[in-house]
């Protein structure tokens, strides 16, 4: 091999080697702006979580209210599967405290509120959505409506999936109402009656 052949084969390996680590990094990014998305989805799963258990634990019987009236209350074997859901492990309990528990005669302990006093509460995102969406005449894009949100609520800052799925929530307890125009999705306040 000539040292010129050597010499240009040199060359187009550093070459695809600084394409490849270019390539490696800007994947990198992309891994690290998904991994920031999840995180931040997965902190607003555990808030629903937290608020479902805090409603359970208020109430006196353990149905949320969209449940029908005919599904069973929660038993002590699913409640060992939502445990292992939410991360948490189940409570244990005693062989009579389980048996009360599946004939629906115990009430599960109530929680105690871990959020400080004097701590303002924001509205829902649902409702902040739907806010907006009432101040407008026509549908409205989730990406404007998130745009809105960032400029209206700076302290607010949902990813835009978050955002979606929040609007496709109203949709289907017919809050609002999805439209298509092509390939975009657009949504608007339910008529009220």
């Amino acid at each position: 091999m000539s040292s010129q052949s050597a010499a240009t084969l040199r060359t187009r390996y550093v070459q695809q080697a600084a394409s490849d680590l270019e390539e490696n990094r800007r994947l990198q990014q992309e891994l690290a702006e998904k991994m920031r998305v999840l995180k931040q989805e997965e902190a607003l799963l555990s808030d629903i979580i937290h608020l479902a258990e805090q409603y359970e634990g208020s109430s006196g019987s353990s149905r949320l209210p969209e449940q029908a009236q005919h599904e069973p209350a929660l038993t002590g074997a699913k409640q060992g599967a939502r445990g292992a859901v939410t991360g948490k492990a189940a409570p244990r309990r005693s062989a009579p405290a389980k048996a009360a528990l599946a004939q629906g005669t115990a009430k599960t302990p109530a929680k105690t509120p871990t959020k400080a006093k004097g701590k303002a509460r924001q509205p829902l995102l649902g409702d902040t959505l739907l806010d907006l969406l009432r101040a407008h005449n026509e549908p409205r894009l989730a990406k404007e409506l998130r745009d809105e949100l960032l400029a209206k609520h700076p302290d607010r800052t949902p990813t835009p999936q978050v955002v979606r799925n929040t609007l496709e929530s109203l949709v289907a307890k017919g809050r609002i109402r999805r439209h298509k125009q092509q390939r975009s999705v657009m949504y608007s306040p339910e008529e009220r009656s």
